[in-house]
C-alpha cells in the first residue's frame, strides 16, 4: 500500500516544506464502458490550471465531461473542484479528496469521461472519479520542496557592497536583480531561514524590502 505522507513537515514550527509532483502523469478507470482518463499536473496558478485545462479539453473533445480539481499554495490554501456536468460532488470533490489524500499542493488533476452508455449512479461515479484520479497521482514521481520566502529589496548604489555582503553571508537565492543608481533585488530564502535574513538586511544603510509572499 502506498504510504501517505503529510502535506507539510517542519524543522520548527514553521511551515517549512511541501510536497508535489515533478510532471504530467496518467490514469484510467474503466467502468461498464466507461473509459476515465485522468491527468495529475503540477501548476503554479490559477492562470496555468485553466490553461491545462483548456489543452486537455481540446485534445479530449469528444468526451461527455472533463472534471476536474486543484490545489495551490505553498500551504494548500487555495482550492478548486468542478463537476462540469455530472451530478454535483460526484466529480470534483473525489478527486480533490485524492490530492488531499495524497498531501500534495501545486497540483492539478484533470478526469475526462468517454460515456459508455449505462449510468452509473451516484456511488459509481465517486468511486470511478476518485479511483481514476489515485491512478493518475499514484504513477506521479512525488517530491518535497521547500517554502521560500521572497523579499524585494530596494537600495542605493552605494549599498552594493553591503548588500552583497549580506547575501554571501546568508546564501539566498537571488531570482532577479537590476543594478543602477537605484538598485532592486529579489530574494528567496527557505522560510525557517527568513528571520535572520531580515534581521542581517535590517543592518544595511540605505535599503528598504518588503515582503513579496512564500513560494
Amino acid at each position: 500500500m502506498k504510504k501517505i505522507l503529510p502535506l507539510f513537515e517542519s524543522k520548527s514550527e514553521v511551515l517549512d516544506t511541501y510536497k508535489t509532483i515533478t510532471a504530467l502523469s496518467e490514469g484510467l478507470y474503466k467502468e461498464k464502458g466507461s473509459k476515465f482518463i485522468s491527468f495529475a499536473l503540477p501548476v503554479f496558478s490559477e492562470s496555468d490550471a485553466v490553461s491545462r485545462i483548456e489543452s486537455i479539453k481540446k485534445e479530449h473533445y469528444s468526451a461527455r465531461h472533463h472534471c476536474f480539481a486543484w490545489r495551490l499554495g505553498a500551504e494548500g490554501e487555495r482550492t478548486r473542484a468542478a463537476d462540469d456536468g455530472e451530478p454535483s460532488s460526484t466529480a470534483g470533490r473525489p478527486i480533490l479528496g485524492q490530492i488531499l489524500s495524497f498531501g500534495l499542493t501545486n497540483v492539478l488533476v484533470v478526469v475526462v469521461r468517454y460515456f459508455g452508455g449505462i449510468k452509473l449512479g451516484t456511488g459509481g461515479l465517486i468511486q470511478a472519479y476518485k479511483t481514476a484520479a489515485a491512478d493518475a497521482l499514484a504513477r506521479a514521481e512525488i517530491v518535497e520542496k521547500t517554502v521560500d520566502a521572497h523579499y524585494e529589496l530596494v537600495f542605493p548604489y552605494f549599498s552594493m557592497n553591503d548588500v552583497m555582503k549580506a547575501v554571501k553571508e546568508m546564501q539566498p537565492q537571488v531570482v532577479s536583480q537590476r543594478f543602477d543608481n537605484d538598485c532592486a533585488m529579489r530574494l528567496a530564502i527557505r522560510r525557517d531561514e527568513e528571520t535572520r535574513l531580515k534581521e542581517r538586511l535590517e543592518k544595511v544603510e540605505g535599503l528598504a524590502f518588503t515582503f513579496a509572499g512564500y513560494e
